[in-house]
Formats: C-alpha cells, sequence, structure tokens
C-alpha cells in the first residue's frame, strides 16, 4: 500500500472515527429514500486497523463520486480504503499482477482484461453464493453471472467478476416537439419503429442521423447498431458464440445482423444525406440534425453518453428524449439490452476486500451514487426514486426492464477485430460491399488467432 500523506490519514480518521456521519455525502437516517437498514448492518463487521487498496479507470468527477461511496464502508466497518484511479489502468494492472504487488480490488472497464487475469491465477474467484445473489437480484441476473465467469489458471469456470456501474446503449434520442408535430408516437416493437420509419418517409421527413466518422476509431457506432441487431433477431447464445468466434463473422445470422442495420443506414431516404453521408459524418455531429430548422432527421441511435454533443442548454426530457430499441414483437426473445460496464475482481484475496464486495450487495452502495450523477444499476433491491434526474431514472428503469443484458460485442473481441477490422468493415458495408464479403473479411483477420 502506498504511503499516505498526513491530509488524506487525518481524512480517513474522520471517516472512521466517531465523526465519520458528518463526512458522508448523505447523513445517514435522514433521507426516508434510501435504505439505511443496509448501512446499519454493515456495522456487524468490525475491520477496524485494515486496509483496503482499489485501483480502477475512474478519474476526476468519478474518482470523487466512488469516494463518497466508499465513505460509507469505511464509517460502518472502520477499514480504512484507497482508491486509486488511473488513465493507464489496462497497463498498471496487468504490471502490477504481474509483478506480485496487485492492489486488492481491481476495478475493469470491461471483462476482456478481468478474463486475462483470471486464466494466468491472478484473480481470485469469488464466493460461489455470489453467483445466486446475482441471479436473484440483478435484471436479467443470468447475464450478469455469464459475463463475470472466466476459465480460471487450470481451465475451471468460476465466477470472478462482479458488475457494478453500468451504461446502457440501447437508445433512440429524438425531440419530443418533432414528434407532436407529426402525431408521432413512440414505437414500442421493432415492427413499430420500421413502420414508423416508412411513415417519416411517406410524410416527407427523413427518419434518422447516423454518422460512423471517429478520427481513428472510425466505424464504431456501426458495431453498436450491429451488436443491438444481433440480440433482436437471436438468441443471446448465439450473441456469445459470434463474440468468442464460435461462429465465424460470415455466419448466416451475423450477416443477417448486419443487414439488419442496413435497411435503415443503406436505404436512401432513411437517412440524412443518404448513405454516402453516413461514414462521413462524424459521430458527434450526427445528433445536431435533430434540432436544425427544419429538423434534418427525427432519431438518433446512440448510447447514453451523447447528450454532451446536443446543442447547449438543451434539457433532456424537455428539448430532447430517448425511448428504448425495441425488440421484435414476433421473435420471443424478451427484452435485450446492449451496454458497457465495470467489473470488480479480486486482485488480493484479503477479508477486507471480500468484505468491500459484499458491500457492493447492499442497496446503499449503489443509492449514494445513484442519487447524485453518472450512474446506473441493475440492482432490483434499490429505490429508483433516489436517482439524482428523471433521465438516469428512465435509463435505470430501461436497465431493470431487461430480460438479457449483453457487453458491447466489439471491446469482448480481439482488439484487431473488435478495435480494428469490424470498424473498417463497417465502412466497407457503407460503402457498397455486401454483408457476405464484409463478414468474410473480418472473419479473416479473425484466424489469424488461431
Amino acid at each position: 500500500m502506498k504511503a499516505r500523506g498526513p491530509a488524506i490519514a487525518a481524512a480517513l480518521a474522520l471517516v472512521s472515527g466517531p465523526l465519520a456521519g458528518q463526512e458522508l455525502r448523505f447523513p445517514p437516517g435522514e433521507d426516508a429514500r434510501f435504505h439505511w437498514d443496509s448501512f446499519e448492518a454493515l456495522k456487524s463487521q468490525d475491520l477496524a486497523g485494515q486496509r483496503l487498496t482499489i485501483l480502477g479507470p475512474w478519474l476526476g468527477p468519478d474518482k470523487a463520486l466512488f469516494d463518497s461511496v466508499i465513505a460509507y464502508f469505511e464509517a460502518a466497518t472502520g477499514a480504512e480504503v484507497t482508491y486509486n484511479g488511473s488513465d493507464n489502468f489496462e497497463q498498471q494492472i496487468v504490471i502490477d499482477a504481474g509483478a506480485g504487488s496487485p492492489p486488492d480490488i481491481a476495478v475493469f472497464p470491461q471483462p476482456g482484461l478481468a478474463r486475462d487475469l483470471a486464466s494466468k491465477g491472478q484473480l481470485a474467484p469469488l464466493d460461489p453464493a455470489t453467483a445466486d445473489w446475482l441471479r436473484e437480484n440483478y435484471a436479467a441476473g443470468e447475464s450478469w453471472v455469464s459475463l463475470g465467469t472466466f476459465p480460471g489458471r487450470d481451465g475451471t469456470e468460476a465466477l470472478y467478476g462482479f458488475f457494478y456501474k453500468i451504461d446502457v446503449k440501447s437508445l433512440v434520442w429524438y425531440v419530443p416537439e418533432n414528434f407532436a408535430d407529426f402525431g408521432y408516437e413512440i414505437p414500442r416493437t421493432m415492427e413499430e419503429l420500421r413502420a414508423l420509419t416508412e411513415r417519416m418517409v411517406a410524410d416527407g421527413v427523413t427518419p434518422w442521423c447516423i454518422g460512423l466518422a471517429s478520427g481513428g476509431a472510425t466505424g464504431w457506432p456501426a458495431t453498436d447498431w450491429v451488436e443491438d441487431m444481433m440480440l433482436r433477431i437471436n438468441p443471446p447464445e448465439v450473441y456469445d458464440q459470434w463474440t468468442s468466434n464460435g461462429i465465424p463473422f460470415d455466419d448466416p445470422q451475423v450477416v443477417a445482423a448486419i443487414e439488419e442495420f442496413g435497411w435503415f443506414a443503406r436505404t436512401p431516404d432513411f437517412v440524412a444525406g443518404g448513405p454516402n453521408a453516413v461514414a462521413a459524418t462524424d459521430f458527434r455531429d450526427s445528433p445536431k440534425g435533430l434540432f436544425s430548422a427544419p429538423p434534418q432527421c427525427f432519431m438518433h441511435k446512440q448510447a447514453s453518453f451523447i447528450p454532451s454533443f446536443f446543442p447547449e442548454g438543451t434539457v433532456i426530457g424537455e428539448d430532447a428524449d430517448f425511448f428504448y430499441l425495441p425488440a421484435y414483437a414476433d421473435r420471443d426473445l424478451g427484452q435485450p439490452v446492449l451496454g458497457a460496464g465495470t467489473v470488480f475482481g479480486l486482485t488480493r484475496d484479503t477479508p477486507a476486500a471480500r468484505a468491500f464486495l459484499e458491500f457492493l450487495k447492499t442497496p446503499i452502495a449503489h443509492e449514494v451514487w445513484m442519487a447524485q450523477t453518472g450512474f446506473l444499476t441493475p440492482f432490483t433491491g434499490v429505490n429508483t426514486d433516489v436517482y439524482g434526474d428523471p433521465t438516469l431514472r428512465k435509463m435505470g428503469e430501461i436497465l431493470l426492464n431487461a430480460t438479457t443484458f449483453r457487453f458491447d460485442g466489439s471491446d469482448l473481441m480481439p482488439g484487431a477485430v473488435g478495435a480494428g477490422a469490424f470498424w473498417t468493415g463497417m465502412i466497407d458495408y457503407m460503402g457498397g460491399k455486401s454483408a457476405e464479403r464484409v463478414g468474410a473479411d473480418i472473419q479473416r483477420t479473425w484466424d489469424t488467432f488461431k
């Protein structure tokens, strides 16, 4: 553990000492929306004198928010916790684990690296009861068990990862005033979304804005489209086979998902500027068409971060809003959600580290961050009224209503595929190459890893 400066040591003493309640963001017991009983129950664990180190990707405001959650664990248990954020986390954790000096807990921004460390024996399996807890307490619980289960050094699979803080990608953004002007209603099924797209064209307006340009990462927004479509035309097991190359990229099930994206993006009247403009339009600029007068488009599919690129002063829920990218009614695949999130793993198996992961199973560990900003959870035991704003609450409800959750597929693939051939393949597809040829090209890249 790194040496603490006097100021940090003093702050920790305040948090874990008799005045700890004054240091907490929300004083225990004052706001009845919180599950304070789960905080009080933590006090049965006496971890006084035990120190815990956590390394993760959160810096700046996110670090401050996570520290505000950690404070409740410290106040209840007496443990001292140091969280260090790094913008070089992926490299740092590999170096530290390889050198035998890892933190107690690592917070991975995606599960692929956690899987790698588990295969090297550098992660400790979680308590087997945690898998049952996830199934019972997280919406689409089996999905979270599957995402956090990896083979260990001996090849035996076990649960190594606990997901906490989730992002949602299966969103379609629109301007309510534009919808109201034409009498459009929010589509509840993919069939209705397709019908709405065609109706907009018949009404003389353009349904979609799509932009794939992103400098060296050009093409990535199309991969999110394909991943969402994979989950809407295939069972989740097929999605898992695809992201692990259990089925090839030119499998008919994958080709069909690429063509589902193509129905929206390659039909000339469906997209602002026509298909030729899609690859050239920067993804940060593409939603601006929603706000032009007259509108250049009426819908834009993108993850929860995109309001950062809306015009200054845009109020979500008034000037712009979103709806869940719906599933097909006739395919009986439930309500799949595509997203991302951070996964906690034990890089040193200590009592304090295991106690902290147990803390993450309490409502208060989620509600403290929910009540502030930038946090979504699939934990069904929280009070959603705690969410800091209506937008987060609405996104949280989408997550809680999910029957299947799957992680961004390109992040689960080898870098040369998910952050290389898949991106460029989508640009080739928008340039007119067939989905079959694109899939075969991407597969050839993946074959070099075998």
